[in-house]
């Protein structure tokens, strides 16, 4: 009888330990988050995610000036190939520009942060948020676009030095400070207007055909102080700003032209009767439309 109750007592021990306890089923947990690839989903945010991507965001310590940070400024620089060679990322293939071509899109803008803050950009380069740069998949590298939000009209002009966003429905991926300036880092993206700044030397510029007879010479600007508010190979969009400027008041006591040379139309306000109240003038320009201004003297 001892020896019955102990084979019973040894069962139900061991079906005890095998058993680990009474078994029940894991609550299902939230699906995880695939980590993003380095210099392949910096522009993938999460649609219903809001401002940033996973661990991405604005810096802990932004400056106080970001307002006033100064867009890119437009200067000649020779593309390299080995920056513009076809490529692919995520399964898609891409090929960039390897010179200089009109572009003009409309299409939906991300932005990335302190995820990228110090990191290498495609050309090598270290990644400043609170620089006015970008990425793009085939613009070529280095070169300048304008970004103008419609919804808006507040525009900055980046340097691409990038490569990205990945993302079929997204068209340039921006610094935060871009991002900023253009008013959509809140919502994480936003739908903007692409067009890219020619900055070859005269030699190697568009000329349209009715500038390539023998009696066309530069036009000659006149004595004095000028504000450059805008510079475009498109003439409607040039007169678009001029038509800005007149609604806003901008333009009053001087007058207003799109100044064409070298295929591009530059919106000229002027002259000035000095440097200072040039200067106070491309400040209003500035704070009112949102827009890059430039001041001039031709003597």
């Amino acid at each position: 009888m001892n020896l019955k109750i102990t084979l019973i007592c040894m069962a139900l021990l061991l079906l005890a330990g095998c058993g680990g306890g009474v078994a029940t089923k894991p609550e299902a947990s939230a699906p995880k988050q695939e980590a993003a690839k380095p210099d392949a989903s910096k522009s993938a945010t999460a649609p219903n995610r809001g401002g940033y991507y996973l661990d991405d965001g604005p810096g802990d310590n932004p400056p106080a000036n970001l307002d006033d940070i100064p867009d890119a400024i437009p200067r000649y620089e020779p593309l390299q190939t080995r920056f513009n060679r076809p490529y692919v990322a995520l399964g898609q293939n891409y090929s960039p520009m390897t010179e200089y071509q009109p572009y003009k899109a409309r299409g939906l803008a991300s932005w990335y942060g302190k995820r990228y803050h110090g990191n290498k950009t495609s050309t090598g380069e270290i990644y400043d948020m609170y620089s006015m740069s970008a990425a793009h998949p085939t613009l070529p590298i280095p070169s300048y676009v304008r970004v103008t939000n419609p919804a808006n009209g507040k525009s900055v002009v980046v340097r691409v030095n990038d490569r990205g966003p990945f993302r079929k429905e997204r068209l340039i991926d921006l610094s935060y400070a871009a991002a900023h300036r253009l008013g959509i880092v809140g919502n994480g993206s936003g739908i903007v207007e692409v067009e890219a700044i020619d900055t070859r030397p005269p030699e190697q510029a568009i000329i349209p055909a009715a500038a390539k007879t023998p009696s066309a010479k530069p036009p000659v600007a006149a004595t004095g102080n000028y504000v450059q508010a805008g510079a475009f190979r498109s003439r409607a969009n040039a007169e678009q700003l001029n038509e800005r400027l007149r609604q806003n008041g901008l333009a009053q006591d001087v007058s207003m032209e799109n100044w064409y040379n070298n295929g591009i139309y530059r919106v000229r306000l002027g002259p000035y009767a000095s440097r200072d109240e040039a200067e106070r003038a491309a400040s209003n320009i500035r704070q009112t439309l949102g827009i890059s201004t430039l001041v001039t003297t031709n003597k």
